[in-house]
């Protein structure tokens, strides 16, 4: 406070044309839920979400490719022209199996890390608390003049945005004001939509057609877990949980579509053959007009010289 007059705590670390006002409402009973404790005390804590999101999809991928490799499908209708064994040395030939495995595996980590980036900048910029953070930044309302809720005023009016409001851990306040969105909601759901993806569109299973809408609806049952965890034990709203799977599913979404090709197998320039492309692999039927094509140059004939279609046979002699 300098002059009677709260300070704005400005920002200009991320996005220097925008300011950021942190603060908060006195007595506001929706942040003001008990202190769940560390991340690590957590029935979801960060440890289980990172090996779930690092091995399950993995696992699925390596095992799927493995069947690919030595269960071949047979020839699809339209033809695909495959990929070939790079020879790099004398010693290391890249087979096309091995390729599609570091492909998908290095693409896929690729997300995991985009992902972390877009949910740490986000927390970061957007700097809302979680429901928590009044019991952690415990601050002191008879110092900044809060009054008591009352019956004549339910709600709480003040809003306040002093740096110093705050007498807790300031470790624990840092952490508590970085929930929008949730990064362990945007990381399960960016490794159950790839693995779902991968599921649906590499897997050939004969016989019920419900085969594979059930394994994806059981890889999408942790991630819900997990954001019911997180909004039980109040360490974020639902908008931050939804805002997380929002991010993982999306970053999950164009991986697929733009950059691995629905895991198909891709030309040396990235795409399959379309079916106008190939029309000269196609079985072709001669047409009976062009048998005897006529030459290229016209004939001319002298004036009065039979036509040759009208000439005679020599005659033979007996």
């Amino acid at each position: 406070m300098a002059g009677g007059r709260p300070q704005l705590k400005r920002s200009f670390s991320i996005i220097p044309c925008f300011v950021f006002v942190e603060g908060f409402f006195c007595y506001d009973s929706t942040y003001a839920k008990p202190y769940p404790g560390p991340e690590a005390a957590s029935r979801a804590p960060p440890a289980l979400i990172y090996a779930l999101v690092t091995a399950g999809p993995i696992l699925t991928i390596l095992l799927g490719e493995l069947a690919r490799a030595f269960f071949p499908a047979p020839p699809s209708a339209i033809p695909v022209i495959r990929e070939s064994t790079i020879v790099s040395g004398a010693c290391c030939r890249f087979s096309p199996p091995l390729r599609r495995l570091v492909r998908f595996l290095g693409v896929y980590s690729f997300g995991l890390f985009t992902t972390t980036i877009f949910a740490n900048a986000g927390q970061v910029v957007t700097g809302n608390p979680t429901p928590h953070f009044l019991s952690v930044c415990r601050p002191n309302y008879t110092a900044l003049g809060c009054p008591p809720p009352s019956l004549e005023r339910p709600e709480p009016d003040r809003f306040v945005t002093d740096q110093g409001a705050c007498a807790g851990s300031p470790s624990l306040v840092a952490a508590a004001r970085r929930a929008f969105p949730c990064k362990d909601a945007a990381l399960c759901a960016y490794a159950v939509t790839y693995t779902a993806m991968y599921v649906t569109l590499v897997f050939r299973v004969k016989g019920s057609r419900l085969v594979k809408p059930s394994l994806c609806l059981a890889l999408l049952c942790p991630a819900f877990l997990v954001g019911v965890v997180r909004v039980a034990e109040y360490r974020n709203h639902w908008s931050d949980v939804l805002a997380g799977f929002l991010t993982g599913a999306a970053i999950a979404t164009f991986l697929v579509s733009c950059v691995v090709h629905n895991f198909q197998s891709r030309l040396p320039s990235g795409r399959r053959l379309s079916p106008w492309e190939d029309l000269g692999q196609a079985p072709t039927m001669e047409s009976p007009l062009e048998k005897n094509p006529r030459p290229a140059g016209r004939i001319r004939h002298r004036h009065g010289s039979p036509h040759p279609s009208r000439r005679t046979a020599p005659a033979v002699a007996t």
